[in-house]
């Protein structure tokens, strides 16, 4: 079988070549970004790993060898999988190589914004010495979080934010109660806008696009803080800088915003209660490992006939 790496923006392939080689599979990596780049490159392509590049209805009508399609990561917003799925074509990605990294990643966001560790940093290397420019600070006991998708990763941040000693809300509208996780009081979405005092994102991004938008944030409280380290769309951009601009909430953090990366002339950035990262909240040296290592097992799986593990269709 021809595999094809569509894309891949990571420091090298060794780990996918290894696998890949051992198992006997043919491969090359391309650097495609259009569906055109897909369609003249690609035309012997049976499996594609895939990071970003657009697999639509187009692109899979158009390469009739393909059968199987795996994502580099957990969303696959930029794979049409009801298309996929008329077309016989398997989807794969990858749900649980990074967990605990994107769950560590929102609770120091959210950490950074609750103590402020951002903005005094700020102030200090100003030579402003003074802790009162961060009043107020609350403790974590007297905290609400609201965790928007129960899933795995939202699940893991869930328990880390109750170790801190946080009273949990979460809205899923597929969750079902689960041992070990009685802590978390299944809510509304409207009632955990309402009540949380930090909102924290862990949901796909289908049927959620804006769903943090103007009137979401003006039924959150004043003093809440919002973060996203699930997809961008999910928080309307637009509507987060004019309720930043009204005091509408406390503050953001967003590890991932539409379209990536962020325009640096963002009017988010005039905001000091503002704080962006890369898309960086899956990334350990170990996820990394962890990823590349899955994709390709994945693909081996496949050309030996076997049950993937990872199906998304």
């Amino acid at each position: 079988m021809k595999v094809i790496i569509t894309d891949c923006d990571h420091k090298n392939i060794d780990l996918e070549t290894e696998l890949l080689n051992e198992a006997g599979l043919d491969f090359k990596l391309l650097q495609c970004k259009t569906e055109e780049d897909l369609i003249s490159q690609c035309q012997d392509a049976e499996i594609f790993i895939n990071q970003y590049a657009p697999i639509t209805e187009k692109v899979m009508k158009s390469l009739e060898k393909l059968k199987l399609v795996i994502r580099y990561g957990v969303g696959v917003n930029n794979i049409d999988v009801s298309a996929a799925s008329k077309l016989g074509i398997q989807v794969c990605n990858v749900p649980d190589y990074g967990m605990n990294e994107v769950a560590d990643h929102a609770i120091a966001l959210m950490l950074s914004l609750t103590r402020k560790v951002v903005l005094m940093n700020d102030y200090t290397r100003k030579g402003q010495w003074d802790y009162t420019k961060s009043i107020p600070v609350r403790r974590n006991s007297t905290l609400t979080v609201g965790v928007v998708g129960l899933g795995r990763i939202g699940r893991n941040f869930a328990k880390k934010a109750h170790a801190l000693d946080c009273k949990v809300i979460g809205y899923d509208p597929f969750y079902k109660q689960t041992e070990g996780f009685e802590f978390i009081t299944p809510v509304s979405i409207d009632q955990l806008m309402r009540e949380s005092d930090i909102i924290s994102i862990h949901c796909p991004l289908e049927g959620a696009r804006d769903l943090f938008n103007e009137e979401a944030f003006k039924k959150m409280k004043n003093t809440a803080y919002i973060i996203n380290v699930a997809r961008g769309g999910i928080v309307n951009e637009t509507d987060l800088d004019k309720a930043l601009e009204n005091g509408d909430i406390a503050g953001a953090a967003l590890d991932c915003v539409e379209p990536e990366p962020i325009d640096p002339n963002s009017p988010l950035f005039r905001h000091e209660n503002f704080i962006c990262t890369p898309h960086m909240a899956w990334y350990s040296e170990e996820a990394s490992i962890e990823l590349k290592q899955k994709v390709a097992q994945e693909a081996v799986r496949f050309y030996k006939g076997e049950k993937v593990k990872y199906p998304v269709n």
